[in-house]
């Protein structure tokens, strides 16, 4: 059984930095080494967006709005992900979700292609 957990939200002053985590257990397509993962957030109202997904190359796709800011990261020993987040602005307040999908040859930042995900961990910056 897939599970996904994250870490490490908090509350945040802009222009600061935070690393969030997502420890992934059961995700065999981890251990075969094709699969994609990312993270995605939602804020109150707003649809869920992708935020950037990793494959297993090591290909990124980061979504406009964090690019130049986020870098995501893995630690493929201990199955975890990161997010560091730097320069947090306030509509960077979200919920963050980790999510993984069974191996479809897409990693996109669209929701739609994941089958797993995370209870979400929540991000607030204030100004």
């Amino acid at each position: 059984q897939v599970k996904l957990v994250e870490s490490g939200g908090a509350s945040v002053q802009a222009g600061g930095s935070l690393r969030i985590s997502c420890a992934a257990s059961g995700f065999s397509e981890y251990i075969r080494g094709s699969y994609c993962m990312g993270w995605f957030r939602q804020a109150p109202g707003n649809e869920r967006e992708g935020v950037v997904v990793i494959q297993s190359d090591g290909g990124t796709w980061y979504g406009p709005s964090v690019t130049g800011r986020f870098t995501i990261s893995q630690d493929k020993a201990k199955n975890i992900l990161y997010l560091q987040m730097n320069s947090l602005k306030p509509e960077d307040t979200a919920v963050y979700y980790c999510a993984a999908q069974s191996w479809s040859g897409v990693c996109s930042l669209e929701s739609r292609w994941y089958d797993y995900w995370g209870q979400g961990t929540q991000v607030t910056v204030s100004s």
